[in-house]
């Protein structure tokens, strides 16, 4: 996507050359900043045999799917973020992958995905030629407080899908969003995986001394540090809002269900007695009684009413109608 050769702080205007770049990092003062999106394995393997980069971490890079995590070769870190955006349309969490070869001559960069562009981080970078002074590792920061960042406006799109379902299940209407309650659980899930592995890396960085880090910048990885504590802490307590709202849904459901039976209940009750009456009779043809009497069919029906009347009320009254 975009490399350049940095030399205090500033971006040397000469068109990068890949080869002999190593060389021109020899100057303390200087460092490379390679980004790549989804490189083929040729691709990689000519940054691979310029920088030295370990097969291992290299092999990581070109396939992807890798969780969080920090590893060390020699005097070089391998990092691994996911870095997430929502799709609210959809209420999706999409995850890439930004993979992150950092020494203090250079930075390698692999990106996967549509999440968390890094060419603004560059932009603001070059703007501000005393942080990028700090060399390589000014670098990494930028690329993780941007991630931790973007996990911010992620969470923002979460809760208010969240307090929309709050709405929907506690609302009179009577629907039942449990399908939507299970995918939004499930997207947390995914998110809180690919954020909390992300919090150890994060602190090895803020209290280990490595060769690739400008002490002066530890402090600045501890409040990063601190910043996805935070969002950890709020996803997983959407996680649990989230099965505190199911478990309130199906509750619900199981009410209204309730409700139906006694209801259903109720009117099979009120309409039992004249169909039990009219039974009777119907098996005693002869001694029907409008046969014997003039007012025998009108005090049956109005017996068949009254009866239906008191049972509707007595079931109005107890809630069942």
């Amino acid at each position: 996507m975009d490399a350049a050769l940095y030399r205090d702080g500033k971006r040397l205007p000469d068109p990068f050359v890949l080869d002999g770049a190593r060389h021109h990092c020899d100057d303390p003062n200087t460092f490379a900043w390679i980004g790549l999106y989804e490189p083929t394995e040729e691709e990689l393997e000519a940054v691979t045999k310029e920088f030295d980069l370990h097969e291992l971490a290299v092999e990581d890079a070109i396939h992807a799917h890798q969780r969080p995590k920090l590893d060390v070769y020699d005097d070089t870190l391998f990092l691994v973020l996911k870095p997430a955006r929502y799709v609210d349309p959809v209420e999706v969490v999409e995850l890439g992958e930004i993979l992150l070869f950092v020494d203090d001559r250079f930075v390698v960069a692999v990106r996967h995905g549509e999440a968390s562009k890094l060419v603004a981080v560059r932009r603001a970078l070059e703007n501000q030629p005393e942080e990028l002074a700090n060399g390589s590792s000014a670098v990494l920061l930028a690329i993780i407080d941007r991630v931790v960042d973007d996990y911010v406006a992620v969470l923002e799109g979460l809760e208010g899908d969240i307090r929309e379902l709050e709405d929907e299940v506690f609302s009179e209407t009577g629907t039942t969003p449990t399908q939507r309650i299970y995918k939004l659980k499930r997207e947390v899930l995914q998110f809180h995986q690919a954020t909390a592995p992300l919090v150890e890396p994060i602190l090895l960085l803020a209290n280990r001394r490595f060769p690739a880090i400008n002490p002066e910048l530890r402090k600045y990885f501890n409040d990063v540090h601190d910043h996805l504590v935070r969002v950890v802490d709020k996803i997983t307590a959407f996680r649990d809002l989230l099965t505190s709202i199911l478990e309130a849904n199906l509750t619900q459901v199981s009410v209204r269900q309730n409700n139906d039976m006694r209801k259903i209940s109720a009117w099979v009750a009120i309409a039992a007695v004249p169909t039990a009456l009219a039974g009777i009779w119907g098996m005693n043809f002869e001694h029907m009684p409008e046969l014997e009497r003039t007012w025998g069919y009108p005090l049956a029906l109005a017996l068949m009413i009254v009866v239906c009347v008191t049972l509707y009320r007595k079931f109005k009254k107890s809630g069942w109608l």
